[in-house]
């Protein structure tokens, strides 16, 4: 779960509190341009940030105040220069949001307790939170436009900062990878196909709701809770056996046949189209391995080794003709890190705690150019598959340097760049920008100290 999402869901948490102080403590404390602050909205940021463990580095009341107010002059000059958020995404966003939410807390009913709102209230707030903060970085960007660097550029700024302030680069692995999925008994999928129409026959009878037979029986861990409801979500997101199924739904209330993906089996129920997005309901089950396949496989893994080290098939030729992860298989083997929250995302490179589960403990004891022995691991599908695979690469942790680390330096001087540009921005919109400030709320240390104008 990334950050962002975890952040938003912890402020249902706080959400009474501030709720009920918004009832006693509101004034307008800022003003910039024709936008107000409220000391509510303060509050909740405050509050916010402390559960979550957050440390202010100096007074909150002062802090918090300012970072609103920054974002106040952005949001003005995207009004400007016409600069509007992207509804199809903030859609997505709000509804993944909104699932994940109730998942924590346990139903609508006591999401909408905490908020003291009705659900469509809670996601239009939502709405225009992330609405803004899509706004606000999409302002950003064009404020700051195209930053190209040369080479020569980040020598030269690196020359003058002292060596034991440079950043610590993680360790990392590049591993190539040969799996076999154990193979599912045909009375297996029988059963689960069987148990499935089972579900549809008491649905249209009547007998069950869908919902609550996704909330007793689904395997699919991000959507169970919500009684199978997936948010809405375009083609492109979804599996494409999944999606092709989804979108020929018409009628909410018929049930899809039964649908094979790469996650298992499932039957599917239409809650709502817009245009090219879609939100359903589904049932997921996934066929059990058993330990005499996962044997078996076991078994064949390890004659292909043995092959393998006495020369008589090269790694990369097993990848090519026998590895059943048809993600890796016309890469020679190579994993890439599927992990959208590292800074790896999209390369070979991985940290150990990013591999998947089973193979890190694996790779940890190899060496450059080693192959593994055969073992069980999860794949990215959650599937027992068992696996092999090869050390391509490992780099030690170590502090950054240029030779070895010019792109993650490169990085770095980009973001320092930006923040200048910004900074600048805001200290020349400043100038230009009414400003108010109550009494009590001017004696601050500010990093932009031209708020408060004699």
């Amino acid at each position: 779960m990334s950050r962002k999402f975890i952040t938003l869901i912890t402020s249902v948490l706080i959400s009474v509190s501030t709720t009920a102080q918004k009832n006693v403590i509101d004034e307008i404390i800022w003003v910039v341009g024709d936008e107000a602050i409220l000391r509510s909205d303060v509050e909740n940021h405050r509050l916010l940030m402390q559960s979550e463990g957050e440390r202010f580095d100096g007074d909150p009341y002062c802090i918090l105040p300012e970072q609103l107010a920054i974002q106040k002059l952005f949001l003005s000059q995207a009004k400007i220069d016409s600069i509007y958020a992207d509804e199809s995404k903030v859609l997505t966003y709000v509804d993944r949001w909104t699932n994940m939410a109730i998942n924590k807390i346990g139903s609508q009913e006591k999401l909408e307790e905490y908020f003291g709102k009705k659900l469509s209230q809670i996601k239009e707030d939502q709405k225009r939170s992330v609405r803004d903060q899509q706004v606000v970085g999409e302002m950003q960007k064009k404020i700051v436009g195209d930053i190209r660097l040369t080479p020569s550029d980040v020598r030269k700024y690196f020359s003058k900062v002292s060596p034991d302030s440079l950043p610590m680069i993680p360790a990392t692995v590049e591993v190539e990878i040969i799996t076999m999925e154990p193979q599912i008994p045909l009375s297996v999928t029988d059963a689960i196909k069987a148990r499935l129409r089972e579900f549809t026959e008491q649905i249209n009878k009547g007998e069950r709701t869908f919902s609550s037979l996704a909330i007793l029986y689904s395997e699919d861990p991000a959507s169970y809770m919500q009684g199978g409801e997936t948010g809405f979500m375009s083609k492109v997101q979804l599996d494409p056996e999944f999606a092709t199924a989804a979108f020929s739904l018409n009628d909410p209330s018929k049930i899809s046949n039964i649908v094979q993906s790469e996650y298992g089996y499932h039957i599917i129920q239409l809650i709502e189209k817009r245009g090219d997005r879609i939100n359903v309901r589904h049932i997921l089950l996934r066929p059990k391995v058993s330990e005499a396949e996962l044997s078996k496989a076991m078994q064949r893994l390890d004659s292909l080794y043995t092959d393998i080290n006495a020369g008589k098939i090269t790694f990369e030729e097993a990848v090519m003709y026998i590895s059943s992860d048809k993600n890796t298989r016309n890469n020679k083997g190579l994993m890439v890190n599927q992990d959208e929250e590292s800074r790896n995302f999209g390369t070979p490179k991985f940290e150990m705690q990013e591999l998947p589960q089973g193979m890190g403990v694996v790779v940890e004891k190899m060496q450059i150019g080693d192959i593994s022995k055969p073992f069980i691991m999860k794949n990215y599908q959650q599937k027992d598959v068992v696996a092999t695979v090869k050390l391509k690469s490992r780099v030690k942790a170590h502090q950054a340097n240029i030779s070895d680390d010019f792109q993650e330096l490169k990085t770095i001087v980009e973001e320092k760049k930006r923040q200048e540009v910004i900074s600048e921005w805001i200290k020349s919109k400043q100038k230009s920008t009414f400003i108010r400030i109550s009494d009590g709320w001017r004696e601050c240390d500010f990093k932009y100290p031209d708020w408060v104008k004699e």
